[in-house]
C-alpha cells in the first residue's frame, strides 16, 4: 500500500509537517512527488497553482480584511469599540467578560479572522480582565479564545470567502447566513459567563453614567458604522465582496488617520508589513491546496467517497453529523484552512447529492473549523493565547472547556435547523 504513489504522497505530507515545514509547503512538496512517481510533468504544479491564484478575483477579499484588521488595530477604532461595550455590559456581574464577547460580535463585522480578533481586541482584554487581579488570567485567556471563534462566522469572514472559492457557492449569502449562527454563539458564551459569574461571585465594574452613554456610543459610531458600509455595498449592489473588502479598508484608514488622528506613518508601514506577512502566508497554504486537490481530482477521490457513503444510505441529516464528526476531529489536527481547502471539497459532491443546502453546508463547515482553533491537542487559538497571557496551556483547557460544550451545543442546533442559517438570506432573497 505504501508502493502506491498517492498513499506516498500523503505520508510525506505528514512527515515533512511534523519535520516543521509549512503545510503549504508539504502539499506542493508531496505533489510533486506524487507526478513524479505517476510520470507527469511536474510543471503541472506550478500550473495548477497560478491558474488557481490568478483566476480566483474572491481570494483578492483575504489581505484586505487583513489589512482592514491591522488598521483597526494600529488605531484608535478598537479602544473606542471597547469603551462603548463596556459602557453597555461592563455593569453587570462578570462585565469584562460579557464585554470580551460583546466586543468579539463587534470585531467580527471588521476582520474576519478569529487570529486577527485574538491577536488584536484580545491582548487589551487579557489586560483588562487580569489587571488587579479581577480575573483568573487563565479563565481571561480562554475566554478570549473562545469568543474570537465567533469573527470568522458574523460576516466578513476569510474561511467563508475561500470556502464560497471551493464551492461555487454565493459569497454574499453566505455572509449573510452567518449573522445568526454568530449571535447564537454569542448568546452561548455569555450564558456560561452569566453561571459562572454567579458561581464564582466574579467582579461588577462600576458603571458608566446614563447620561455618558450618548457620548461614549457616538465616539465609537465610527467604527461601528464599518459593518454597514461593508455590508450595504455588498447587499446594496454598490460593490462585489471584494470591492467592499477595499472599501474596508480604506474607511479602516481614514477614520484612523482623518477622525480619530491615531495612525502615523511608522505604523501604517507597520500595518502594510504586517498584512503582507500573513497575506503570503495564507497565499502559500492556498496555492499547496490547489496543487494537491489536483492530485485528490485525479485519484478519483471526491467521487469514490461519494460512492461510498452513498452505499451506507445515509439520509441528509446523518451526513452533516457525520461531517461534524469528522471535521471536529481534523480540527484538533489540522490548521482550518488546510481542512477547507483540501477536505472539505471532497464531501460537497455527496452534500450536493442529498440535497443539503451549500449556504447551509458551508456554515457548518465553517463553525466546524472555528471550533478547532479552540480544541486540544493543536487549538491554534489556545497556543496564541498561551502567548498572550504567559499562562500553562493545561489551565487555560481547563476553563475552556465550559465554553467549548457551550459552542458544541450551537453547533448541533445550527446542524439540526438550516433556517438558523437560511432564514436571512431567504429574507433577501436567496433561493437555495
Amino acid at each position: 500500500m505504501l508502493l502506491d504513489p498517492f498513499a506516498l504522497s500523503v505520508v510525506s505530507i505528514v512527515v515533512l509537517a511534523l519535520m516543521g515545514l509549512p503545510i503549504g509547503h508539504a502539499m506542493i512538496c508531496s505533489s510533486i512527488l506524487y507526478l513524479m512517481l505517476e510520470g507527469q510533468d511536474m510543471g503541472i504544479a506550478a500550473e495548477q497553482a497560478l491558474n488557481g491564484l490568478f483566476t480566483s478575483y474572491i481570494l483578492l477579499a483575504v489581505p484586505l480584511f487583513i489589512l482592514a484588521a491591522e488598521l483597526m488595530n494600529s488605531g484608535a477604532m478598537t479602544l473606542r469599540l471597547l469603551a462603548c461595550c463596556n459602557a453597555y455590559v461592563g455593569r453587570f456581574r462578570g462585565g469584562l467578560a460579557l464585554v470580551n464577547v460583546v466586543q468579539s460580535v463587534i470585531f467580527a463585522g471588521m476582520s474576519g479572522s478569529a487570529i486577527a480578533d485574538a491577536a488584536g481586541t484580545g491582548k487589551i482584554m487579557q489586560k483588562m480582565m487580569t489587571e488587579g487581579g479581577k480575573y483568573p488570567p487563565q479563565f481571561a485567556a480562554a475566554l478570549t479564545a473562545s469568543s474570537a471563534v465567533i469573527g470568522p462566522i458574523i460576516p466578513p469572514s476569510i474561511p467563508v470567502v475561500i470556502y464560497a472559492l471551493v464551492s461555487d457557492a454565493s459569497i454574499g449569502y453566505l455572509f449573510l447566513a452567518g449573522v445568526i449562527p454568530g449571535l447564537l454563539m454569542g448568546l452561548a458564551q455569555a450564558g456560561i459567563i452569566v453561571v459562572t459569574a454567579k458561581r464564582r461571585n466574579f467582579p461588577v465594574e462600576e458603571p458608566v453614567p446614563l447620561r455618558e452613554l450618548p457620548r461614549v456610543t457616538l465616539d465609537a459610531l465610527p467604527a461601528l458604522m464599518m459593518p454597514v458600509v461593508l455590508l450595504g455595498g455588498i447587499y446594496g449592489g454598490a460593490t462585489t465582496p471584494t470591492e467592499a473588502a477595499a472599501v474596508a479598508a480604506l474607511y479602516a484608514l481614514l477614520i484612523s488617520a482623518l477622525l480619530y488622528h491615531s495612525v502615523s506613518f511608522a505604523s501604517l508601514r507597520q500595518s502594510l508589513s504586517s498584512s503582507a506577512r500573513t497575506t503570503a502566508s495564507i497565499g502559500m497554504l492556498i496555492a499547496g491546496a490547489l496543487v494537491y486537490n489536483y492530485v485528490v481530482t485525479i485519484e478519483n477521490i471526491p467521487a469514490g467517497l461519494s460512492a461510498w457513503l452513498a452505499g451506507y444510505d445515509l439520509s441528509p441529516i446523518t451526513f452533516l453529523l457525520t461531517v461534524n464528526a469528522i471535521l471536529l476531529v481534523l480540527g484538533c489536527l489540522l490548521e482550518g484552512t488546510t481542512i477547507l481547502l483540501v477536505v472539505v471539497p471532497v464531501f460537497i459532491p455527496t452534500a450536493n447529492a442529498l440535497g443539503i443546502d451549500l449556504v447551509h453546508f458551508g456554515i457548518v463547515c465553517v463553525v466546524n473549523i472555528m471550533l478547532g482553533l479552540i480544541t486540544p491537542p493543536y487549538g491554534l487559538l489556545l497556543f496564541v493565547m498561551t502567548t498572550i497571557s504567559g499562562q500553562p496551556l493545561g489551565p487555560i483547557v481547563r476553563e475552556v472547556m465550559p465554553f467549548l460544550l457551550a459552542l458544541l451545543a450551537a453547533l448541533l442546533l445550527i446542524t439540526l435547523v438550516p433556517e438558523v442559517s437560511l432564514w436571512l438570506p431567504r429574507l433577501f432573497g436567496y433561493q437555495g
